[in-house]
């Protein structure tokens, strides 16, 4: 479901990325293949550094289909920037991509929590975060972090996922899934 970045894929993301639906809602937007070879190029570095991390989404037969970064990494908190390809909405790959990188960022890297912000105007990015059981809005949780990406007007909601919250959450579906495995 996720893959570590490279340059071969780009062609096919950027395909993806240049959708009408999908565009407006990419945070390193890219007008050209040649633009999104040197932002891809400049992540994989960014990564390598330690500013980021960011993998690629693939489909079960290991397409690409759209990317999911955690940037702004500070004091174990970062931002996380996910798109799929309109071709691949609905059909639950970013749920389950969303699921694999937080159990890499919590278990992996030590990450604490994990902020989402999303314009309060994208429907389509607000239903899909509500969608997720651990996620809390932040507005009022985290008023520094909602004042710092609302400097100029109030164009965006955050969201936050703690480690906390998605630990309890995990333990209890493996609790549910164990008491329906049982046999009485």
């Amino acid at each position: 479901m996720l893959k570590k970045r490279d340059l071969q894929e780009v062609p096919v993301l950027f395909e993806l990325m240049s959708h009408p639906e999908v565009f407006p809602y990419v945070r390193h937007k890219a007008n050209t293949t040649d633009e999104f070879y040197f932002l891809t190029k400049k992540t994989m570095e960014a990564e390598e550094q330690g500013e980021l991390i960011s993998r690629t989404i693939v489909d079960e037969y290991q397409q690409p289909i759209g990317t999911i970064n955690l940037f702004d990494i500070e004091n174990n908190h970062g931002f996380l920037a996910t798109w799929i390809g309109q071709p691949y909405f609905g059909m639950g790959y970013n749920r389950a991509a969303k699921e694999q990188f937080f159990d890499e960022l919590f278990f992996d890297y030590e990450i604490e929590t994990i902020f989402m912000k999303v314009r309060k105007t994208n429907i389509r990015s607000t239903k899909a975060v509500l969608k997720l059981p651990y996620v809390a809005l932040g507005n009022t949780i985290y008023p520094e972090v909602y004042q710092k990406v609302n400097q100029v007007e109030e164009i965006y909601d955050i969201f936050a996922i703690s480690k906390e919250h998605y630990l309890s959450y995990q333990q209890f579906v493996t609790m549910e899934a164990n008491a329906d495995g049982e046999v009485g």
